[in-house]
């Protein structure tokens, strides 16, 4: 039979270590459970200790990234945030082992080998880990601002506090996975789109710098003859022929000055407010930070969480300026002792059907309800327009490609039908 040292806690502190005859790591930590001990390390015995000295290869420090800067080193080992289905799988799984009757601790220790992708083992162990030192999971979660954002800790918080933690974490998958569609869908919708562009772009190049160099050796010294959209084909290829290098330098200068704009603050709130009163596409925009701004905030307070708290937590998840500072506005108002209806009407950035119905809610005692069929409105009706906004963009992709594309068949063949006819005179 293996054998596991330990060293571990009892309820008073006092350290205390020991040998157990275990099958396995994850028996030894049962074991340990059921003596009411809290472990601090469990590990096979006679393992040999890790050994490696920083600058050796495979070290965190080795010899394979010590060449390279330190903001590049860091970029590698910086690990990435986990996306909304990945974070709505990782809830829902923890959610079904804690309603089948295992301790949390239990749970927690079998999340460690379920492959959630995204989202390491590492982040389950370190969640036993200060489970079993006695933090609640809302604490432990919030040592981990990288996987479990402010939203999602006070959810668990409010769940802890209500007793109905399952139901909780189940509502907070369920939240996830939604959001996780509406994105889905929103990025579908511009994949034809892009794909349609960045070919027409691809042939209109390929025809200016391979093709029709080819045509103007024939052309040669026919400049006066030759028809006027062949006349500004020929200018425009040998602009980009002698100044391609310029063009790129104007992208890349033009992409830098977009993003030192988009850093401050007034860039950024312009840049926001233009997206929320563009043409089509605002309307789009629009929809998808309604649909998620009543989405988020009745998962909140539908879970017992302060209005007041659940203001400023959806304050802090949604990505637009201007939404930020009409939702400001609306906790200040609130901790006046205002309804959240009027401080919104007064923003003057919400849809009045949104503000009609918080205000029936509030009449009625049931804002999380209203929030929520206002939520399901704004993501059907988004729904609707991102297919009509696909219906509008793939033939207007496709008449514009054809027209540069015909454009520069036509500048080629008038030219061609122009030195026949010269030749026959």
């Amino acid at each position: 039979m293996p054998q596991f040292s330990y060293k571990a806690r009892r309820r008073s502190g006092e350290v205390v270590q020991g040998v157990l005859d275990v099958a396995d790591r994850a028996t030894a930590l049962t074991q340990l459970e059921r003596l009411g001990l809290f472990p601090v390390a469990v590990q096979a015995a006679g393992a040999a200790a890790d050994t490696r000295k920083p600058g050796k290869p495979g070290s965190e420090t080795g010899l394979g990234r010590e060449w390279m800067p330190r903001a590049l080193q860091g970029a590698l080992q910086r690990k990435r945030k986990p996306k909304l289905q990945e974070l709505g799988t990782f809830t829902n799984q923890l959610a079904n082992l804690i309603k089948s009757g295992m301790p949390l601790t239990v749970a927690l220790n079998s999340m460690t080998h379920l492959e959630t992708k995204g989202i390491p083992s590492d982040v389950s162990r370190q969640l036993r880990q200060d489970v079993m030192e006695g933090k609640s999971l809302s604490d432990a979660m919030a040592r981990q601002p990288r996987v479990f954002t402010e939203l999602f800790v006070n959810m668990v918080r409010a769940g802890e506090q209500s007793g109905a933690l399952v139901d909780v974490l189940r509502r907070l998958g369920s939240h996830y996975e939604r959001f996780a569609e509406v994105q889905s869908k929103f990025i579908s919708a511009l994949i034809y789109p892009a794909i349609v562009c960045m070919v027409g772009i691809g042939v209109i190049v390929f025809f200016m710098a391979v093709m029709l160099p080819k045509f103007l050796t024939i052309f040669q010294g026919m400049d006066d003859r030759l028809p006027a959209s062949t006349r500004i084909v020929i200018s425009v290829s040998d602009f980009f022929s002698a100044y391609w290098w310029l063009l790129i330098l104007l992208f890349v200068a033009g992409w830098v000055i977009l993003n030192r704009f988009k850093a401050t603050e007034g860039g950024r709130r312009t840049i926001d407010r233009w997206k929320l009163g563009a043409p089509v596409f605002g309307k789009v925009v629009r929809l998808n930070l309604f649909g998620q701004f009543c989405r988020t905030l009745a998962t909140l307070l539908s879970n017992g969480v302060p209005v007041l708290t659940a203001l400023k937590i959806t304050e802090s998840v949604m990505p637009n300026v201007v939404l930020k500072d009409a939702i400001a506005k609306t906790r200040e108002a609130v901790t006046d002792g205002k309804t959240i209806a009027q401080p919104l009407a007064r923003s003057k950035v919400f849809p009045q059907l949104m503000i009609d119905l918080i205000r029936i809610g509030e009449d009625t005692g049931d804002v999380p309800g209203s929030l929520e069929n206002l939520a399901s409105t704004y993501e059907n009706e988004l729904s609707l327009q991102l297919r009509v906004l696909t219906n509008l963009i793939e033939p207007a992709m496709i008449i514009a490609m054809a027209v540069g594309v015909g454009f520069l068949l036509f500048s080629v063949v008038s030219a061609m039908f122009s030195i026949t006819q010269n030749l026959n005179r």
